[in-house]
């Protein structure tokens, strides 16, 4: 899966998608597609990045309470 870093506009290829999908986890392991070869993976926060399309992540990805106030109720 591909996102973009909207500071500098790259994409990102996500290497750890259960990471992505965890709330719990702050950050994710990707690298930067760029170039002819495969640039070397690093830790990227989940809050800085956002779909190709411009769209932001899913709150049930980047928020582990996100369901908290149905909880309360």
């Amino acid at each position: 899966m591909f996102l973009k870093n909207p500071s500098n506009q790259h994409l990102v290829e996500i290497l750890s998608l259960g990471d992505l999908f965890d709330p719990f986890k702050e950050e994710v392991e990707g690298r930067y597609n760029w170039g002819e070869e495969a640039q070397e993976s690093e830790k990227f926060r989940k809050k800085d990045l956002i779909f190709p399309s411009g769209e932001v992540l899913p709150r049930c990805w980047i928020d582990s309470h996100y369901r908290d106030e149905e909880i309360k109720r």
